[in-house]
């Protein structure tokens, strides 16, 4: 995995934006100090990537940095007097080196500029290039990877976008330990290491927190599954991460990170490629990437815009339609920048996408290959907006951060519901479901309408509409130090508002009716801290607390005024407090051998569900770990590295959905689990050129202590409890990568893996109890040009298998369990890109 983090003692301190910056004076400020602080603050000043090959250089003492000068002698100035060096790699990156070079070291070439796979553009405050130490800044602290006691992953965000963009598939694609349900685009649940609950999209906060930038994506809405066009890179860190994330971090966080604005040059980017998928529709994606400086004090603007269309490739012989399965995707990104001087920076920016899936992603089982035959058009929408407002200052050896956003997100979907009997010429695609129809009495229409009762109104299709409406405000402020001489730490605090409604009904041609809801509300408070001491020269501890107060919430929607006024109790607020440790250390007793242990926590809040015609509560949950591992060698400094880690988690009162007695999911806590995990990785580099990689995951899970409510279900199912849904017992990739030059400016790059995902089972009970897994996915990647134009071809699927990648259909229709969701067919795609 081209992007997996370096166990190196080599570092980085990166910072970004392109252009001509060597000439062009600016203004510093910078203390003097370590240069592993003081290189992160002229990096962020100047805006320009400077990377350190010899870890020893992160110790040296260096002067400060203060007036207006160019960027090449701000960087002569700091290191005077001292034995480093710079060294100007392209026209917005530095490397430092000792002035005499060290040659017991093996330390191969920089690479070429040209086998960039897009222009240069700006980039993020500390983000590493491939051939340097990463800094690992989910950890609030800067901290370099050398430091940090656990598995984190950080892929390239030009890596992400080689062979076009793919949202989150390019991340499953490229780390084994994530995965995913995969209902369709926007709709879909992550887990990480094993962390794992249900399928649907329900009232159960994520088990993973997702974030841009430092603004979290969501609470207890599916992956919005964002685009990632003009990113830097996107950090992984694996495992609880409770203290400095907060609730619904047990498996893990992924962190994507934009590209900055940039106040010095106006650039421009476009990506156009053309899909063609066979036994389906083709497909095109278009982008489009622009900075524009605003004035002369430093201000900037930068946006992001893109069309999306994937093929169709699933056919519908009961309805005479082929390729039905189209998605279409649109969206954006902004962000201004403002300087207000002092070291004072201001962004206010946006997001917005929507994502329209024409129908269902699912086939029989039993049918042909690619053919689903159902009676109704099972279509979804997905709206996701976001606005943001972030404040930054800088002073000394201090960092102020506020981050503030109000998010607005939407998801309809459509299921097949009809009965058993249902005959085929009744149909009308769509079920009149747009006409205005007046809503019915719901409790007993409810039972006319439930999956098990055919009733008296015939044998026409059914659809089952369900509508998830969440609205959130967060905000977080912190203050850090970064890591430096020995000592970093963080302390902060933050607010979150959560509002989710979640309504369902039942359409039978023109008549509607309404099933039971529920609206969960969360509103938490919470204060955390941390910080990381080298105990000895070479032991580093770290250590975190966590206090959440959560004031839960909610109603039911939908039901008569007997059931809600019956069951006021069960809705009333109520108030929860976790207190939430973290402890690590980590040792280096030899050079290039680091050694390190762990504990962490997690939770989620409680909620309210709905039991068929009643709303109830269900408890919130935790996840306690214990982690060791060891990484060997250094990416960039020896010929290989390779890490292994091992992690342990009790997992209390899981959240997790089943089927009820009128066949919809339903939340409750099933009982308590345990999760045993296994991860390693390897990268082997033979010449600066061509690098191997190999990752793989086991997981062990046993779901244990049933409660009451379960314990019947087992009874029904016995066999398809013990172990946790959704996730793959094993995983592994595979990946080559090549590059080489062709002339004085093209290169031609190469890039192709393989993945295998093992089984699993889709969820708990009879219904859910369907096995998935148990495939190979493949492609290459390959490109020919220069930093700013350049032909790409990507062929995906490379065998055109077919594979079962999640066997949730629909849990509506009565006799029919025998769903898979194949991977898209052999796909072909072709694109150019350019930049100015």
């Amino acid at each position: 995995m081209r992007g997996r983090l370096s166990l190196a003692a080599a570092t980085a301190a990166v910072l970004c934006l392109p252009v001509q910056a060597g000439a062009e004076e600016r203004g510093f400020d910078v203390p003097r100090g370590r240069l592993s602080s003081t290189l992160p603050a002229l990096s962020r000043q100047a805006g320009v990537s400077i990377s350190v090959v010899d870890a020893k250089l992160w110790d040296a003492r260096v002067k400060s940095v203060r007036g207006r000068m160019s960027i090449d002698e701000a960087i002569r100035r700091m290191l005077a007097g001292t034995d480093a060096r710079a060294v100007r790699v392209s026209a917005t990156s530095w490397r430092i080196e000792r002035k005499a070079p060290v040659r017991a070291v093996y330390r191969p070439p920089p690479p070429l500029q040209a086998a960039l796979p897009r222009a240069r553009e700006p980039a993020q405050d500390m983000v590493a290039g491939a051939q340097d130490e990463i800094i690992v800044t989910a950890t609030k602290t800067d901290l370099p990877y050398s430091h940090f006691a656990g598995v984190a992953t950080q892929l390239d965000g030009g890596d992400l976008a080689f062979g076009g963009e793919r949202g989150m598939e390019s991340i499953l694609s490229r780390v084994a330990t994530v995965s995913s349900t995969h209902l369709g685009s926007g709709r879909n649940k992550l887990f990480i290491r094993g962390i794992a609950d249900s399928s649907f999209t329900g009232p159960t906060q994520a088990t993973v927190g997702q974030y841009l930038g430092d603004i979290r994506l969501s609470y207890n809405a599916p992956d919005p599954d964002l685009r990632l066009y003009d990113i830097d890179a996107v950090e992984i860190l694996e495992g609880p991460q409770g203290t400095l994330y907060g609730a619904g971090s047990l498996g893990g966080i992924i962190r994507t990170v934009p590209k900055a604005p940039d106040a010095r040059e106006m650039t421009l980017q476009a990506i156009a490629g053309l899909s063609l998928t066979q036994h389906g529709d083709p497909g095109g994606d278009i982008a489009g990437i622009v900075n524009l400086p605003v004035g002369d004090d430093g201000h900037a603007l930068r946006l992001v815009g893109y069309m999306i269309t994937d093929g169709g490739y699933i056919d519908n012989p009961l309805r005479g339609q082929t390729d039905i399965n189209r998605t279409h995707i649109r969206g954006g990104r902004g962000k201004f920048r403002f300087d207000a001087g002092n070291d004072w920076t201001i962004d206010v920016g946006g997001v917005y996408q929507s994502i329209t899936a024409d129908d269902a992603q699912y086939t029989d089982k039993d049918a042909p290959p690619l053919s689903l035959n159902s009676m109704v058009e099972q279509h979804a929408k997905a709206r996701y907006g976001m606005g943001t407002l972030v404040v930054m200052k800088d002073w000394d050896d201090l960092h102020f951060q506020s981050s503030n956003a109000f998010i607005d997100h939407r998801l309809f979907e459509r299921f097949d519901a009809s009965l058993p009997d249902a005959e085929e010429g009744m149909n009308t695609p769509g079920g009149g479901s747009n006409a205005a129809t007046p809503v019915v009495g719901t409790v007993d229409v409810v039972r006319l309408f439930a999956p098990r009762d055919i009733g008296v109104l015939g044998n026409m299709p059914r659809v089952l509409d369900q509508h998830n409406a969440t609205r959130m405000f967060v905000s977080e402020n912190r203050l850090s130090r970064p890591y430096d001489d020995g000592l970093g730490w963080v302390i902060g605090a933050s607010f979150i508002h959560n509002r989710a409604r979640q309504q369902r009904e039942f359409g039978y041609g023109n008549l509607r009716a309404v099933v039971p809801g529920v609206i969960n509300e969360v509103t938490e408070i919470t204060g955390y801290a941390e910080a990381t001491v080298a105990i000895l020269p070479d032991l580093i501890a770290t250590g975190g607390l966590r206090l959440s107060r959560a004031r839960l919430g909610g109603s039911a929607d939908g039901v008569p005024f007997a059931v809600i006024d019956a069951g006021r109790e069960m809705t009333a607020s109520r108030t929860e407090t976790d207190l939430l440790p973290s402890l690590s250390l980590l040792a280096t007793p030899l050079t290039n051998l680091r050694v390190y242990a762990r504990y962490q926590e997690g939770f989620r809040p409680g909620g309210l569900a709905v039991d068929r015609n009643f709303v109830r509560r269900f408890r919130n949950d935790q996840v306690r770990t214990w982690e060791a591992g060891v990484r060997i060698g250094q990416r960039g400094q020896t010929p290989f590295d390779a890490s292994i880690a091992v992690s342990h988690s009790d997992w209390r009162d899981i959240q997790a959905d089943f089927i009820d007695g009128d066949g919809f999911p339903t939340t409750a806590n099933i009982g308590d689990g345990r999760i045993t995990s296994l991860s390693g990785a390897l990268a082997v580099r033979p010449t600066s050129a061509l690098t191997f990689e190999l990752s793989g995951v086991y997981n062990h899970s046993r779901v244990e202590k049933l409660s009451p409510q379960i314990a019947l279900i087992a009874l029904a199912s016995p066999g398809r409890l013990g172990r946790i849904p959704n996730v793959a017992s094993h995983a592994a990739r595979g990946s080559v990568s090549y590059v080489t030059a062709l002339g004085s400016d093209e290169d031609f790059r190469i890039n192709g893996w393989a993945s295998y995902i093992g089984p699993s089972r889709l969820g708990i009970g009879p219904v859910l109890g369907e096995s998935q897994g148990d495939y190979v996915d493949t492609g290459i990647a390959m490109r020919y040009g220069d930093a700013r134009r350049g032909l790409s071809l990507t062929l995906t699927n490379l065998f055109d298998s077919r594979g079962n990648r999640f066997s949730l259909g629909t849990p509506f229709v009565e006799g029919n369990e025998g769903y898979m969701t194949p991977l898209r067919p052999r796909t072909l795609r072709i694109a150019i890109d350019v930049a100015y």
